[in-house]
């Protein structure tokens, strides 16, 4: 495994758009909620070995699974929405054509019903949990004006869908049920994860009606109601360094609500850095099945699966 990271990860050295340049395709940007590709590497980097077998419950664009075939890793991951799941297959598809020397799969399903979606074979294979939990419309999202001095400066890909007939997308839900749902998506990967594997959880917190959401604090607390042991809280940044100086990359409505809250006496602060917050299952299950090999037996396809 490769030397163990310090506490600051430099992950925000360059700005989100030029890490996706070229690697990813350029309708990825509409998506809510991203995972900086640097942070995913690194995380990938450090707590798995080429080969393992990673898995991202919440894919999006397929962020984790695309830095992990780029490493020569083999990516599984779950979906809510189709239009996200069709992307990150093409995402990968991209990687493969670049020359990628890992693969992956992407599977449509709610990741609330984890294992359930994913093929009993995954069952105590999986190396590495790397994913984020969705925080809302209010961090989310560009902004962007109808033209040049016309009209208001409005947010765009800010909100994720939500299917007809279907449980509503976590980003929709309040902080209480999203903890809850975290929960049990996390529960459902421990079942996943081989003993002494890792899951890797980045979070923020954020504003909802003006109080601070301690998401970070959530995710510790779901992480070890679903059995997993806290073994590491990282700083990723997603400002870069210079000089020994933060670089800070805030959004347009974050620095506006900044200055907001500045001039009513409210003092908040631009969040550089997102908590990459570590877990590992240490507990041994006597009844998983032995461990494989992905690199004898690499997944199959770039395709979009379908949960039954």
């Amino acid at each position: 495994m490769a030397e163990r990271l310090p506490s600051v990860w430099l992950t925000g050295q360059q700005q989100s758009r030029a890490q996706r340049r070229g690697r990813y395709l350029p309708e990825s940007m509409a998506h809510p909620g991203k995972m900086l590709p640097a942070i995913a590497a690194r995380a990938i980097a450090t707590y798995t070995e080429p080969g393992d077998l990673v898995c991202d419950p919440m894919c999006g664009i397929g962020t984790t699974l695309v830095e992990a075939a780029h490493l020569g890793r083999y990516g599984v991951g779950v979906e809510f929405e189709q239009r996200w799941a069709e992307l990150a297959a093409a995402n990968l598809a991209l990687a493969s054509a670049q020359g990628a020397p890992g693969s992956g799969q992407v599977w449509c399903a709610d990741a609330r019903d984890l294992p359930a979606p994913l093929p009993d074979s995954h069952l105590g294979q999986v190396s590495l949990v790397l994913t984020s939990p969705p925080y809302g419309p209010s961090t989310h999202g560009h902004a962007r004006s109808p033209g040049p001095r016309r009209g208001k400066v409005g947010k765009i890909n800010n909100r994720y869908a939500t299917t007809p007939g279907q449980r509503s997308n976590l980003a929709d839900r309040t902080p209480d049920e999203l903890a809850e749902g975290f929960t049990r998506i996390l529960t459902g990967a421990r079942a996943l994860l081989r003993p002494g594997g890792h899951a890797v959880i980045t979070a923020r917190p954020y504003r909802h009606a003006g109080e601070l959401v301690d998401i970070p604090g959530m995710v510790i607390t779901a992480g070890q109601q679903a059995g997993l042991e806290l073994v590491d809280r990282c700083v990723a940044l997603i400002a870069g360094l210079r000089d020994g100086v933060l670089i800070t990359r805030g959004s347009f409505f974050q620095l506006h609500n900044i200055r907001q809250a500045h001039a009513a006496g409210d003092l908040h602060w631009l969040i550089g850095h997102e908590d990459a917050i570590v877990l590992r299952n240490s507990r041994v299950d006597i009844n998983a099945p032995a461990l494989t090999s992905t690199v004898a037996a690499p997944l199959p396809g770039l395709e979009v699966r379908r949960a039954a």
